[in-house]
């Protein structure tokens, strides 16, 4: 049984991208127990999963669960005895969500509110940290911006606070969006302390990237591996990126002020320091590697903002978190993953077999690393 110094840590999505960042450094940095919820559809999950299992060597505080949110009663049995709550898992791409709406909604709202009433009913009144998205906000109602070579300006504009008028664009915004709503509202009817963080681009190591998720990795990788990207627009979009090291300190940091950041909802991102524009983000990529990047370009897609850059004051305020890792020094961990597993990621087109990825977890499932 728990004592009451001992963290028991559920991270749902725990072997993506920000979940697995999120699980090392937990396993490196403190003694919580992990407790890893996926349904490993992703490719280069069990990747991630061996990485963890040798972070954990043998201390016994790794476990991982094969399911889906969706899965009311797994969800349930996963909560009971967590301390501290993770929602990283999500149907991600505002493409998908437009070809299967249905999908979207049943992943990113119905396993959202799977986990919050497991959470209302399992008596421990758990921490809970659900990661939303900039999408909620939709165009921004900016009107038109300045147009230069590269990129589009709008020139009083400081970023986006937590006050911009939500505003669903798409099947994806919509599920996000009402899914945050309920996270923010169970905070107020029962008292779960919740807190939810609107996302900007979040980029950094384990991130395998693909044309839907991972825009900066997918562009630097496809350099790397001098193969063409398309850009649906004209490539002036613009966006702040945060590295996903940050994003893990931002995750302590809100824990750790609870008292101020109990129920809240905050945006979060690299800020106007880390800005970058599609078409300059390819010339930097092509600086760093010494050979251009081949792109053609596509109509823009339903739901995409001109420009997002995000205001994290509140959360600054809050916290005293800022970030602390640059644009080019996020390229730069990129770069030194893509050269541990640029075997690895250059077959990422190709799908992970099921049964691969679950031999893996399931050593892993019901017992520690």
């Amino acid at each position: 049984m728990n004592t009451p110094q001992t963290r028991s840590v559920l991270i749902f999505g725990g072997a993506g991208f920000i979940g697995s960042n999120l699980a090392h450094h937990l396993l490196t940095t403190s003694d919580a127990r992990v407790h890893i919820f996926d349904n490993l559809t992703r490719a280069g999950v069990h990747y991630n999963l061996e990485w963890l299992k040798r972070a954990a060597a043998g201390s016994g505080r790794l476990q991982v669960t094969i399911a889906d949110i969706r899965d009311a009663r797994a969800v349930e049995k996963a909560v009971a005895q967590a301390t501290e709550i993770y929602h990283l898992a999500a149907q991600v791409a505002v493409t998908t969500s437009v070809a299967d709406p249905r999908f979207d909604f049943e992943v990113n709202l119905a396993g959202t509110f799977n986990i919050l009433d497991a959470a209302r009913r399992c008596g421990r009144q758990p921490f809970l940290l659900f990661t939303s998205t900039n999408k909620v906000y939709g165009d921004l109602g900016l009107g038109a911006p300045m147009v230069t070579r590269t990129n589009y300006i709008y020139p009083h504009h400081v970023g986006v606070s937590e006050s911009q008028r939500l505003d669903f664009h798409s099947p994806y915004g919509c599920s996000k969006g009402a899914a945050d709503q309920y996270v923010h509202d169970f905070a107020r009817i029962y008292k779960l302390p919740t807190v939810v963080l609107r996302m900007s681009c979040i980029a950094g190591p384990r991130q395998f990237g693909t044309e839907d998720q991972g825009w900066v990795a997918h562009f630097l990788y496809s350099a790397l591996q001098k193969k063409p990207v398309v850009i649906y627009g004209d490539g002036r979009q613009v966006r702040d990126v945060l590295c996903v090291q940050d994003l893990v300190r931002a995750f302590d940091a809100v824990r750790q002020h609870l008292g101020t950041t109990h129920g809240e909802v905050y945006n979060i991102g690299g800020g106007m320091e880390n800005t970058v524009s599609l078409l300059e983000l390819i010339e930097l990529i092509e600086e760093m590697a010494g050979h251009n990047l081949r792109y053609v370009l596509d109509e823009r897609r339903p739901g995409d903002q001109l420009v997002y850059i995000t205001d994290f004051s509140k959360l600054q305020r809050a916290t005293g978190w800022k970030p602390e890792m640059n644009l080019r020094q996020t390229l730069k961990s990129l770069w030194s993953f893509w050269d541990e597993h640029q075997e690895v990621i250059g077959q990422m087109d190709r799908r992970i077999a099921p049964a691969e990825a679950f031999a893996v977890a399931a050593e892993l499932s019901g017992r520690a690393g």
